[in-house]
């Protein structure tokens, strides 16, 4: 069984900024590719970003130059990195991997203006 942990979030300013953690354990864990998604309030799930094996990145228009993700390996932890948030980053923000489709249970961050 995987598991996906987030953890990090939290409560800042506009402007402030946040590291969400994605640790992975599990029996035949992969993490070659994770995905990091967020729900905001009365939204729909969205992808933010996604970090490959390789490092490679792929970020939505709307983090690009804002959120980085990086990850250690010999940790099988994944990380966002979110600078100057915005009140519209408020909401739950998920990691996701596609081989298995296995989800963690989020993490709440919540940007005040």
């Amino acid at each position: 069984q995987v598991r996906l942990v987030e953890s990090g979030g939290g409560v800042v300013q506009a402007g402030g900024s946040l590291r969400l953690s994605c640790a992975a354990s599990g029996s035949n864990v992969n993490m070659n590719i994770i995905g990091w998604y967020r729900q905001g309030p009365g939204k729909q799930r969205e992808l933010v970003a996604v970090i490959g094996s390789s490092g490679s990145l792929y970020y939505v228009d709307f983090v690009k130059g804002r959120f980085t993700a990086s990850r250690d390996n010999a940790k099988n932890t994944v990380y966002l990195q979110m600078n100057s948030l915005k009140s519209e980053d408020t909401g739950v923000y998920y990691c996701h991997t596609p081989f298995g489709d296995y989800w963690g249970q989020g993490t709440r961050v919540t940007v005040s203006s």
